[in-house]
């Protein structure tokens, strides 16, 4: 066996969050993912014991993908200054300038928040965005 062959698989991202249920429910929105079963939001009264604790979100066709784990507390990052470091951010693709500017719409509605807009670079067109945990990611033309 080669090292290759030896290699772990990356499973998913997992995004700590003091409301794991609430950023579960914005990259679904987003994202357009489903729920791993069993994660499904509970009926309206019932207690959210999966929500208070770690969600997974996957592709429709069922690849992992996002992971959301309960913390008590958590420090929002301060990118562009440096304070509280992003520590890690998600990049996304839209295929033009008009997808960039239909997605800024979505992520405003679903509770995201413009940090940065380059979006009349005409090399590399992007927005930072803080989703509302506070954690970064980028949406840019490629």
């Amino acid at each position: 066996m080669t090292d290759q062959e030896r290699v772990p698989s990356l499973r998913q991202v997992v995004l700590d969050c003091t409301d794991a249920r609430a950023l579960a429910e914005f990259y679904r929105s987003l994202l357009g993912f489903v729920y791993r079963p069993g994660d499904e939001q509970p009926a309206p009264g019932e207690a959210d014991e999966r929500g208070a604790d770690w969600l997974v979100l996957r592709t429709p066709d069922g690849t992992p993908q996002l992971a959301f784990q309960q913390v008590g507390q958590l420090a929002e990052a301060t990118w562009p200054d440096d304070v509280v470091p992003q520590q890690l951010h998600l990049d996304m693709t839209v295929a033009s300038v008009e997808d960039l500017d239909v997605q800024h719409d979505r992520v405003l509605r679903l509770g995201g928040r413009l940090l940065s807009d380059r979006g009349d670079d005409p090399e590399e067109p992007l927005r930072v965005y803080a989703d509302p945990a506070g954690h970064p990611f980028c949406v840019f033309v490629a």
